[in-house]
């Protein structure tokens, strides 16, 4: 199993060069940031990209109702972001998600060469990430719903006769009690998104108890033990106690790969 580091992609630029550059050295194969409304996050990625040298770079996701296509294309190209290590997000909220992923991933397969990964949550887009994605990004999930998605996932695949994708989950984590509070902050936030209060519905779970929320670093290891044979990679979307470099850099040694 492969491990991603992620952060919001708002955070000072001098924080994601630090991060990505600890992640490339202590072993991890992909580093991460989103794309907020107000943020670009391809501006973000290449403040990563800039410092490093062969982890791969994920934008988990760009959400393809507000920014098409066509302009992602361009977004990347704008950033000179290096292709090669790119792990290209995309996403969409109901209505029409199904079909807007469908065009927007053949567009974006039409005008770049990167890696292309579906944000998946609900069983549909799931079956839609196997059949036309790189990689199907999962969300807010356990590790037992994961793997249940992977399944369909792994469905779509088979029906399309293709090699299945690749498969990531963001996972939160958070060490101590600042982060913690945080976590369940960003929980709160999630569970008033429709699409995912559905999601946390059908689970049957508190949204927090899919964070690895835990108030001390060797309590992270076991945690993501429950993780192996899900999915191909997990992505650990830091949650810091404080939005410092010391604090973010602490969670990215925390969560290194063994």
């Amino acid at each position: 199993m492969g491990y991603g580091f992620a952060l919001f992609a708002a955070a000072p630029p001098e924080i994601i060069r630090a991060c990505a550059k600890e992640a490339e050295a202590l072993g991890y194969t992909s580093f991460w940031v989103n794309h907020p409304g107000a943020t670009d996050g391809l501006g973000s990625l290449a403040q990563a990209a800039g410092g490093t040298r062969k982890i791969q770079l994920g934008i988990g996701v760009i959400p393809l109702h507000t920014r098409g296509p066509e302009n992602i294309i361009e977004g990347v190209r704008s950033q000179a972001l290096p292709v090669d290590r790119l792990l290209l997000g995309a996403g969409s909220p109901n209505p029409g998600a199904l079909a807007r992923v469908r065009a927007g991933i053949a567009t974006l397969r039409a005008g770049l060469r990167a890696r292309l990964i579906v944000a998946a949550l609900g069983p549909k887009m799931c079956e839609l990430g196997g059949e036309v994605a790189d990689g199907v990004l999962f969300n807010w999930l356990t590790p037992e719903h994961a793997r249940a998605s992977a399944e369909l996932v792994r469905k779509g695949a088979a029906a399309a006769r293709r090699k299945p994708p690749t498969l990531f989950a963001y996972v939160r984590l958070a060490v101590g009690a600042a982060g913690i509070a945080r976590v369940r902050k960003e929980a709160e936030r999630y569970a008033g998104i429709p699409a995912y209060a559905a999601n946390f519905q059908r689970m049957g779970v508190d949204p927090a108890t899919t964070a690895i929320a835990v108030s001390r670093s060797d309590m992270i290891a076991p945690a993501l033990a429950a993780w192996r044979d899900v999915v191909d990679d997990v992505v650990l979307r830091a949650i810091p106690g404080e939005d410092t470099v010391e604090d973010t850099v602490t969670l990215v040694r925390a969560a290194a790969p063994r």
